[in-house]
């Protein structure tokens, strides 16, 4: 494949992963959606809503801020929440994890942290990482252990 193709094909990939995700309103959303969104943000300002297709599943996302930090909730048609990515502090987490994050972070900076929960479970916590101005995210276990796959 020449490198002209290979980049043609690249663009299109991104392209598709980009169009899965679209921006409605908050009318859009489907009524028990709706029911779960109201109780959920009690308290918070929410910036916006999307919608998404991850793997065949359709999901709702709302995006908000409580007590000055961010929290991400992904609810599926039925109302059910299947994701919740929250911020959290450094100062917060316990030291196996603050350990685990520092680690995979090695010489970049850590600039945010959210727990990532799953069906009322807590499986990761994930860290936003800039080194030499990139950036990139790292994940780590609820015991800062390295992570099999990601979350």
């Amino acid at each position: 494949m020449t490198i002209q193709k290979l980049a043609l094909f690249a663009a299109v990939l991104t392209t598709a992963a980009f169009a899965q995700e679209k921006k409605i309103q908050r009318t859009d959303l489907p009524p028990a959606v709706e029911k779960t969104v109201a109780a959920q943000s009690q308290g918070a300002t929410i910036k916006e809503f999307s919608q998404e297709k991850e793997n065949g599943q359709l999901l709702y996302e709302a995006e908000m801020t409580v007590n000055g930090h961010s929290k991400d909730i992904s609810i599926d048609a039925s109302g059910a929440i299947v994701e919740i990515e929250e911020q959290v502090s450094l100062d917060s987490l316990p030291a196996a994890v603050k350990t685990g994050l520092q680690a995979k972070a090695g010489a970049g900076k850590i600039v945010k942290i959210e727990s990532i929960t799953k069906h009322d479970k807590l499986v990761a916590y994930e860290a936003q990482v800039r080194t030499a101005g990139k950036k990139s995210e790292v994940q780590v276990s609820p015991q800062g252990m390295p992570l099999g796959h990601e979350e």
